[in-house]
């Protein structure tokens, strides 16, 4: 029996609201975390995910009473990332209520805090997450795919998608697996708040080059979106926001959707 594919709703969140753009810009507000939090238990959330979007560009820890009152609200997995740089903060967040804990700018870079983290808390709480931008110029270090837009590769960026790192996707994936990462969190910039599809070339990518979960995110719009994630780009877990803060598609219908296409979630 293969393990169940996976549905997590994402809070974004800035200055204790739950905010959604397009390609990272453009933030408008959603709702209120906690509120939202309640209601994707309710509907049958496998996981939940809270990014404190502006932790890491302000160079500030996470907001500990957000996620202390969003934990109250859950009894099922919760990751936390944003402005997490060491072992303390891990630890504040964990302590805090969340299960797992995700790094994106401390990890790109302070490579080690990965390993760091594996080995306090276990590799199962650790996530690290992966937004990255597409690039069609060659670079000499890049793994290069031929797509439909001919030779392209992946960038990585940090600071909330503001810092370009010159790293390449698929690369800094199977290292972060190597020094630790439980699952990684791969994020289409491109795709971003569209709601024209995952990018089901950097999920494949990915997932075919490590043997760790893989959650896809970034432009989920329709069921079939979904479904191609899980098919087409061999992810783990899909991650969405705006359709499930506007109520375009309820939880229960995405999986009843994937049941009915032959993929396996949980109930």
């Amino acid at each position: 029996m293969p393990l169940a594919k996976r549905i997590i709703p994402c809070l974004d969140v800035d200055k204790g609201k739950v905010v959604k753009g397009i390609h990272f810009l453009d933030l408008k507000r959603a709702g209120d975390p906690v509120e939202l939090a309640r209601r994707y238990c309710d509907e049958g959330a496998d996981e939940l995910v809270f990014l404190d979007i502006t932790a890491s560009p302000e160079k500030r820890i996470i907001l500990k009473e957000m996620v202390e009152n969003v934990a109250s609200e859950t009894d099922i997995p919760f990751t936390v990332g944003g402005g997490i740089q060491d072992v303390s903060d891990a630890r504040l967040a964990l302590c805090s209520g969340a299960d797992k804990v995700s790094v994106n700018t401390a990890a790109v870079e302070n490579p080690s805090v990965i390993t760091e983290l594996s080995q306090t808390f276990g590799q199962q709480c650790v996530v690290v997450a992966i937004d990255a931008k597409r690039r069609q110029e060659r670079r000499r270090y890049a793994i290069i795919m031929e797509s439909s837009e001919g030779a392209c590769w992946f960038e990585v960026y940090t600071y909330g998608g503001r810092m370009p790192t010159g790293l390449d996707a698929i690369g800094w994936a199977m290292k972060a697996k190597k020094l630790g990462a439980g699952e990684l969190l791969v994020t289409s910039m491109d795709a971003d708040g569209t709601e024209n599809g995952y990018d089901l070339e950097l999920t494949r990518n990915i997932s075919e080059n490590v043997d760790v979960p893989v959650i896809a995110s970034g432009g989920a719009g329709k069921l079939e979106h979904f479904l191609d994630a899980f098919t087409i780009g061999k992810a783990d877990a899909a991650l969405a926001a705006s359709v499930f803060h506007y109520k375009k598609y309820p939880i229960r219908v995405v999986k009843d959707f994937l049941r009915d296409n032959g993929v396996v979630v949980r109930a």
